[in-house]
């Protein structure tokens, strides 16, 4: 999944010299938090609504409307953007997004293609839609988790019971992140299952790995077994 697919392709920008409230005018009318700062093609800064607050009047409250408002027109985007932006290749995968969002702490990144011009911008929100998606959420089905023992065969022995039973997996993840020695943990995504039979359904699959809990998403059902 790469950051390419992904990323928000419209992007809103400013010069460095207009205005904080032309900043404040964007992020409102196009419901975004952050802007890349261009000199024509060349990304020069980044400026957040965090950046936006921070500038903001320190006495905003003992002014009156027309302080306030010269204060966010005099005030220059160039004094207050992030100069050197953190930037994401439009070619790394979405974790590894995530992993640079995190490191930095920032809510989103300008995306650059091969030549570093802007191509787009990558920010929590699109992470967000990609990891649903990779889950499969939209399906409303059926998540399983579980203890498997790391040997081959061992998910496909988890799945085929699934399918005996009708069930169509949408999504399969695993992860050795807090699992036991010589386990992984599992988790599993499946809809168009015969809720009449899922007990019996479920009590198979205890035959063959340590289940952690099932959340049934269309019947707002879940069940902790850890």
């Amino acid at each position: 999944m790469l950051v390419k697919k992904w990323m928000s392709k419209e992007v809103i920008s400013v010069d460095p010299d207009d205005s904080m409230q032309q900043a404040v005018n964007l992020m409102k009318e196009h419901d975004i938090r952050l802007l890349p700062v261009m000199k024509g093609p060349k990304l020069v800064g980044v400026l957040s609504d965090g950046d936006l607050k921070k500038a903001s009047a320190p006495s905003a409250v003992a002014l009156d409307v027309q302080e306030v408002l010269y204060h966010t027109y005099k005030t220059k985007i160039r004094d207050i953007m992030t100069a050197d932006p953190v930037t994401i290749p439009v070619d790394q995968t979405v974790d590894e997004a995530a992993q640079v969002l995190l490191k930095n702490r920032i809510a989103g990144a300008p995306a650059i293609d091969h030549r570093g011009a802007v191509s787009g911008m990558i920010t929590r929100s699109d992470i967000f839609r990609a990891f649903i998606a990779l889950t499969a959420m939209g399906t409303r089905g059926i998540q399983f988790a579980f203890h498997v023992k790391d040997r081959l065969g061992a998910v496909k022995e988890l799945t085929d019971i699934i399918r005996t039973y009708g069930g169509r997996t949408a999504s399969v993840l695993s992860s050795y992140e807090n699992a036991p020695p010589g386990h992984r943990n599992v988790y599993i995504r499946t809809f168009n299952l015969d809720r009449s039979k899922l007990g019996q359904m479920v009590s198979e699959l205890k035959e063959k790995a340590t289940m952690l809990y099932m959340v049934d998403h269309r019947e707002n059902r879940r069940e902790i077994y850890e």
